[in-house]
Parts: structure tokens; sequence; C-alpha cells
């Protein structure tokens, strides 16, 4: 069974940075595409950022530059390096793993598994 559990959100002051982790438990981790999405109060979960297995990456417009997603196949994991941080990057922070790992996908339903999220507060 695979499961997901992220790690790394806090409280920061705009500007700063914090590296989100992802721990995966999956006999074929290397086998999925990985993503990042996040959740702000009283809005939809939206897409930041993901990589497939042969490492193809997308972001969101609103985090390009900024935000930089990596795999470590060996350690079963995702990480999510922000910088420059904004307060409005405030929100819940999810990892998600796909199936079908070669194709890129920005939007929830096209993942198959999910972590419970980790809380990111920036403020000004």
């Amino acid at each position: 069974q695979t499961q997901l559990a992220e790690s790394g959100g806090g409280l920061v002051q705009a500007g700063d940075s914090l590296r989100l982790s992802c721990a995966v438990s999956a006999r074929n981790f290397a086998g999925y595409a990985m993503g990042w999405f996040r959740q702000a109060p009283g809005k939809e979960r939206e897409f930041v950022a993901h990589i497939t297995t042969g490492e193809r990456i997308t972001y969101a417009d609103s985090v390009k530059g900024r935000f930089t997603i990596s795999r470590d196949n060996a350690k079963n994991a995702l990480y999510l390096q922000m910088n420059s941080l904004k307060p409005k990057d405030t929100a819940v922070y999810y990892c998600a793993a796909k199936i079908e790992g070669w194709q890129l996908a920005s939007s929830t339903a096209e993942y198959d598994y999910w972590g419970h999220g980790t809380q990111v507060t920036v403020s000004s």
C-alpha cells in the first residue's frame, strides 16, 4: 500500500525559505510521477509543481522561479524547495503520487495517492 507523509512546514516571514519533504512508502516509487499541491483557506486545492519519472518538471506560474521540485528515488523522497516566500503562499501543502509516471499531470483528479498535508504560513 502506497503512503505519503509530508514534513517541513512551519511559520516563516516573507522572503524566507522552507524545504518541504514527502516520504513515500511504495515498492515502485521511481515509477510514479509526483506532484505538490496546496490549498489555502476557502479555496480549492491548486497545482504547484510536478515531476515525472523522466524528471520532466512543470511549475505553476505563481511559483515559477521561486520553488524547485526534486526527487530522490534512492530515498523514496520528494522535495519542494521554496524561496522568496510570500504571504499568498500560505496554505496546506500536499504531495501526491500518480501511477502512470511518465505523464505530466496538473489536476488533482489525475493523482492516485495523497499525503495528509503540512501547513506553511508566511507572515508579512
